[in-house]
Formats: structure tokens, C-alpha cells, sequence
């Protein structure tokens, strides 16, 4: 019996790290490979990757990989899939999609990758597996929807999506595309989640131009907007209140250049040369004629804005009465960061509108009522929530039962769980090993939870190292111990509660010299408990302690 197994390895557990297996047989396709990026609770850590071992360890059978548009929480972890495979495997996607991944395997030094250009309205064979591409809209052009044909029923993938009725670019999502899919028959929906608490309809991309084009006519002097570099579509906007208002486009931030660079090269953002202005040069025009388009909205440390506001970006001076827009929506995690972010730009001087103030921001993912739009119109026998957080995903199901389908016909699933599908319907089928794989610079994977949990400790405890010297013949103690602290907080009396631990090491130091104790683990052992044990009783902390026994 034909029976296909839908996996979700990623992105049913927060917003990011986005991917899904679909096995059949002997063959094996992924719907997209997305990364998500740290939050506080992750010192130290620089992305953080699904993990994909199921896959690669399945690797004969894997036909092709499939990328529903170019977000980093879609793309991001292709680069470590494709090195981990080892042998090239094809990776479809649309044209602006390809052209972002070429560039990011490039990055990678990934060559000769198999990338197969799609099409929406296309039709593409993997195997088993027979793939049609719907458009849809959302906040970077050319994403698309998957439906999927198996001998043992049908998978419609949504990907992200908004029903935006007044598009950017004049590309509307392809609804004559999903009734056709929905009378052929939708076995399963994969549909995403992350606006499914927000009542209504998301507002269309465009009024944010309208409210740019208001902001920059009163602007007196130079205005600096911070965008995602991937939402094509704000960008493009920014660029046409910028020219409309007889100002030129300044871009600067890695990210923000190399995708601006790619979506003109593709023809997906319109601006003349002449509009555009080298950042080096920009010091030569009058204040009131720039517009500065850079990354940071999300208050990443190292972006162009965060720069911006402390003062060290190498060619953006702020200064007071400048205008900053702040074109985003904090991704849950990151509010933290573009407050802090925020407070510096205020206290440079700056004038700063966020979204909180004017429209200068929607969201590129369909609220409740076009939730509900999609399922009564693709009409699916089973459902599953997909992209979101875990309230996300709930609010979505209360969504599908409310437009009529079966509460036992909708499946909450968590990372690695399993749905099979045959003839019969749709059931839970045997979980898979899953879980996340950070990267730290160069070091992909080798990051587990005990170094996360140290690196958690050390933020917020501290760190007490014991030095002590020991005689390995007589088991005793070589001049006085040594007690170092970074980071901990011993209480109103340091000192005293310095001389505290020092007492402590001195009398774990006499029991075991007492005891006949040379082992030098067991002597750490010994001084590690007891050093615990008294800054717990002394200031509540739990620092890390490490004890160092030099034998002498």
C-alpha cells in the first residue's frame, strides 16, 4: 500500500527554521530549509538550524528540494543541508528566489549547485511526487504555494501568504489556481499560522507608500530608513517616495546592498542609476536631498542602523533632526534589541517613527478572516497548522474548526512528529529524531545543550575558579589556594563572603588531606560541591565553578 509520510522537521515551534519532509516509497522531497536566529536565551549563538540528520541519512532518496520564497527562515539552512548531502541534489525554486539562494551558496563556496527554475502555474515531476506551483502574495515577490500529487492522496503547502487585493507588483495570488487544486481534491493543508490571532484582514502593502511618501515631503533634513533587505516590495516603495520627493537612495548594510544588487539585476525593483547614490558620495549632497535605506530593524548589534546609532558607522553621521523610520515589526525576541536601538537614535537627536506611530509597516502573512478565506476555498479534508509559534498554531485550528472541518481531522504536531496518509485518511504515524543545531561562527553542530547551559550560567551567575596546588605524594595543600570570581555577586560584603569561601576550600582541603585523598577529580569534585553549596547559602546564585588541582 502507497503510504506518504508529511514530517515537519522545523517551524512549528516559533518563527523560523522552516521545513518539511514528504516520503513516499523510495523517494523523499523537502519543502523548504529555513534557519532561525538567537534570542537572549542563546549567548553566544549566531544561527540556529533544524535538525536534518533524518534527512541525510535518507539521502539516495531525496529528489529535490524545494523553497517556497527567498526569507532567510525559508533559505538560511540550505547552505548546511546541501554540504551535509555531499552529493548535488536539485533545489527549485522561482527566478528572484534562485538568484537570493545562488547568492548565499556562493558565500558558502557551494559550486555547480543544481538550481531548477520554476515557474507559478508550472508542473514539475520528483519521483512520485507530481508538484504545481500557485502564486501567492506576501513581503518579498515570487513566493509560491505547493500542491502535491502522491498516489496516496494530495498535500497542498501553503507557504507564507497574505490575500493582498492592491499588490505592489501587480501579482495577485492565483485563486483560480487553489480552486482547481480544491476540485481535484486537497487531502491535506499545510497552511501558515503566524497571523492567526490577528482579527480581520491584513492591510495591503500599499499604504505603507502612501504613509513614506508623507513622512519624507516633511522631513527638513536627512532621512534614514531601516528595513528586512529581503522585503522587496518596502524597498521598492522606499525608493519611490524617496525619487517622488527629489531625493536620492543611498543603500549601505551587507545584506540590504547584495539583495537591492540582485532584485534590479532580476528586474523585481525599479529605480534609475541615476537615483541611486553611492554611500561615499553621499557627502557631497545637501541633507534634505538623501534618503539612507539600511539594515537593522530588528536591532541587530552589528547591522548598518545599530551603528548608525552608536556613532561608528563609517559613512552615516547622524544628526539631530534627522528623520528614522523604522519599517518593520520586531520579530518576537528581538524587542529587547530595537528598543535599546531606538532609545540611542532619540538620545542622538533623531526623530524616529516606528510602526506604533504611523503605517509605516504591515505584515506579510494573512490574518484570521483570509485564514479562513484559503480553507473554504481549497475546501481540504484534513488540516495542519504550519509556521508560527505554538499560540499561532492553536489559533488556527479554532479557525478551521469554525469554518466547519472536524476537530479530530486537525493535527497539532510538533517538530519531528509524524502524519502518514493513504487511501484510508490521515493519521499520526511514528515520530522522528528531531531538535535544532546552532552555529557559532565556523562551528556548526558541535554546540550542545551543556555548552549553552554554561554560556547561560556565566550571563547571568558568573564564574568562581578555585586554583589550589597539591603534593600528589602526601595529598597536601602547596602554598594558599586561590580564589578568582568574573561576573559574581557575593552579597553587600564582598570580602567577607570571599574570606567565606576560602574558609570552605581550606577545610575541604584538611578532610581530604586527612582521608589520604591524591586523586586530583575527586579533590575537585570535592571543592566544586562545597563552593556551590556556600554561594547558594550565601547570595542565592548558582555560578559556574571551576576548580583547577595542580599537582606539584
Amino acid at each position: 500500500m502507497n503510504r506518504l509520510r508529511v514530517i515537519p522537521l522545523g517551524g512549528l515551534d516559533g518563527i523560523g527554521k522552516n521545513m518539511t519532509v514528504l516520503e513516499l516509497g523510495n523517494d523523499m522531497i523537502v519543502i523548504d530549509a529555513g534557519l532561525m536566529f538567537p534570542d537572549d536565551d542563546h549567548p553566544g549563538i549566531d544561527l540556529i538550524l533544524p535538525d536534518y540528520s533524518y534527512i541525510v541519512q535518507r539521502k539516495d532518496k531525496l529528489r529535490g528540494i524545494i523553497i517556497t520564497h527567498g526569507h532567510e527562515d525559508h533559505t538560511g539552512a540550505l547552505p548546511y543541508l546541501l554540504k551535509d548531502l555531499g552529493a548535488p541534489v536539485p533545489v527549485l525554486g522561482t527566478k528572484l528566489t534562485l538568484g537570493i539562494i545562488a547568492g548565499k551558496l556562493e558565500e558558502h563556496r557551494i559550486k555547480k549547485p543544481k538550481l531548477r527554475e520554476i515557474k507559478p502555474g508550472g508542473h514539475v515531476n520528483l519521483g512520485m511526487f507530481g508538484l504545481d506551483f500557485f502564486a501567492v502574495n506576501h513581503s518579498i515577490p515570487d513566493g509560491v504555494a505547493v500542491y502535491v500529487r502522491t498516489p496516496a492522496g494530495t498535500v497542498l503547502h501553503t507557504g507564507d501568504f497574505k490575500l493582498d487585493q492592491t499588490p505592489i507588483d501587480g501579482r495577485f495570488t492565483d485563486f483560480a489556481g487553489f480552486a482547481r487544486a480544491a476540485k481535484q481534491g486537497v487531502t491535506l493543508l499545510l497552511s501558515d499560522s503566524t497571523g492567526a490571532e490577528n482579527p480581520g484582514h491584513t492591510p495591503s502593502e500599499a499604504v505603507v507608500g502612501s504613509s513614506l511618501r508623507s513622512i519624507f515631503a516633511s522631513a527638513q533634513q536627512r532621512i534614514i530608513v531601516a528595513s528586512f533587505a529581503s522585503h522587496v516590495h518596502r524597498v521598492q516603495q522606499i525608493c519611490d517616495a524617496a525619487v517622488a520627493c527629489g531625493r536620492k537612495v543611498v543603500v549601505t548594510g551587507r545584506s540590504m546592498v547584495n539583495i537591492t544588487r540582485i532584485a534590479r539585476d532580476l528586474g523585481y525593483l525599479h529605480i534609475a542609476d541615476d537615483d541611486i547614490v553611492d554611500a561615499y558620495a553621499m557627502g557631497n549632497l545637501p541633507a534634505d536631498q538623501v534618503v539612507v535605506l539600511c539594515t537593522g530593524s530588528q536591532g541587530e548589534p552589528l547591522s548598518a542602523l545599530a551603528r548608525i546609532a552608536n556613532g561608528d558607522h563609517r559613512t552615516v553621521k547622524l544628526e539631530e533632526g534627522d528623520t528614522v523610520v523604522i519599517s518593520a515589526s520586531p520579530v518576537p525576541g528581538n524587542e529587547k534589541a530595537v528598543s535599546r536601538v531606538m532609545n540611542r537614535l532619540y538620545h542622538a537627536g533623531a526623530n524616529v517613527v516606528h510602526k506604533g506611530m504611523a503605517r509605516v509597516h504591515v505584515s506579510g502573512h494573512a490574518s484570521a478572516e483570509e485564514l479562513k478565506l484559503m480553507l473554504n476555498l481549497v475546501k481540504p479534508e484534513y488540516m495542519m497548522p504550519v509556521h508560527g509559534e505554538i499560540r499561532h498554531l492553536h489559533a488556527h485550528r479554532e479557525l478551521a474548526k469554525s469554518v466547519g472541518i472536524p476537530e479530530e481531522n486537525v493535527f497539532l504536531l510538533d517538530n519531528g512528529d509524524c502524519l502518514e496518509m493513504d487511501e484510508s485518511g490521515v493519521r499520526r504515524g511514528k515520530p522522528v529524531e528531531s531538535g535544532v543545531v546552532y552555529v557559532d561562527g565556523l562551528t556548526v553542530g558541535d554546540l550542545g545543550q551543556v555548552v549553552l547551559r554554561d554560556r547561560q550560567l556565566l550571563s547571568s551567575d558568573g564564574l568562581a575558579m578555585i586554583v589550589v596546588a597539591i603534593d600528589t605524594r602526601k595529598g597536601t595543600v602547596v602554598g594558599d589556594p586561590e580564589v578568582i570570581t568574573r561576573g559574581l555577586v557575593l552579597g553587600s560584603d564582598t570580602e567577607a563572603a570571599l574570606k567565606g569561601i576560602r574558609t570552605r576550600v581550606d577545610k575541604v582541603l584538611k578532610r581530604t588531606a586527612a582521608e589520604g585523598v591524591t586523586d586530583p577529580a575527586v579533590i575537585r569534585k570535592a571543592l566544586h560541591d562545597a563552593v556551590s553549596q556556600y554561594v547558594w547559602e550565601t547570595a542565592k546564585r548558582r555560578p559556574m565553578i571551576i576548580p583547577t588541582v595542580m599537582e606539584v
